[in-house]
């Protein structure tokens, strides 16, 4: 988000995570009764839980989980099934970027008001955002990119604030609600997720607009889908790709630990085995 967008989304994302926990806090108590919420509980309780951490050797000291390989297996074996879970969201959203991408910016001074009252322009851009994030079904890391496009597009900080944060009502995670809770239940937090979402984005884009914090330039297309340059994004890629090569091999030598439902189990378990240091080389 940092390099795509700006320090300001970054620092936005994280202040308004804070006010959607204390709105959404708020909203349940009024709109949400005791009675429902033990139903809802009872429901998830028959559901299976899917995606589960292992917890990486929690028995070892701080210098045994560094130099242990079972730690590290876990983390490996952790950061393998997050792959998992979120590769068709980020792959989906880098693609549906470079689609929209090449829609021009006429395309988007279409959906969102830019030349109306302040007001006005602030409030259909924070309501629109989220339609505009539930309509690409995007979430995770992969709206990021489809944010940038927005932000080129005309959309407003808070707009684009909005749409970061409506990746809690995206189609994948509406069905995930519906799955744990129940539908009548899922349509009531995802109302009230709405509107926490757009009062969030409001609250944020006055902030930052009273302490001068929005960005007056927007990144260009090139910006965006430029080519590749030698600087620090290319460093921290290159490292990343390492990270990422030695943490799936490290998962592929001990054997898939299986995590997920499904999952088959190869090798040996490196976890149920007493801990050993790596060896040097």
């Amino acid at each position: 988000m940092w390099v795509l967008i700006g320090w300001q989304f970054t620092l936005a994302e994280l202040v308004g995570g804070l006010l959607l926990i204390v709105l959404m806090t708020a909203l349940l108590r009024l709109f949400v009764t005791k009675r429902l919420e033990r139903e809802a509980r009872a429901h998830a309780q028959h559901v299976d839980a899917g995606h589960q951490h292992h917890a990486a050797a929690k028995q070892l000291t701080l210098r045994e989980r560094l130099t242990s390989s079972a730690a590290w297996s876990d983390v490996a074996h952790n950061f393998r099934h997050d792959w998992k879970m979120l590769w068709k969201e980020i792959v989906l959203g880098f693609l549906l970027a470079g689609f929209i991408g090449l829609l021009g910016n006429d395309f988007f001074n279409g959906l969102f008001t830019s030349h109306a009252n302040p007001a006005v322009r602030a409030l259909e851009n924070v309501v629109v955002g989220p339609i505009v994030a539930i309509a690409s079904f995007v979430c995770s890391v992969g709206n990021v990119p489809l944010a940038a496009v927005l932000w080129s597009g005309g959309i407003s900080f808070g707009g684009v604030v909005a749409f970061l944060f409506a990746d809690l009502i995206v189609l994948p995670i509406l069905l995930a609600y519906r799955k744990y809770y129940g539908g009548a239940f899922a349509v009531r937090i995802t109302a009230l997720m709405f509107v926490t979402i757009v009062v969030a984005a409001l609250i944020v884009d006055a902030l930052f607009g009273g302490i001068g914090l929005i960005p007056h330039v927007s990144p260009t297309r090139s910006q965006i889908f430029g080519g590749v340059e030698v600087n620090y994004k290319l460093v921290l890629n290159a490292l990343a790709l390492v990270a990422f090569v030695l943490l799936m091999s490290l998962t592929m030598r001990r054997g898939a630990r299986s995590q997920l439902p499904g999952n088959k189990l190869s090798r040996q378990d490196p976890h149920h085995a007493t801990p050993r240091t790596l060896s040097p080389g």
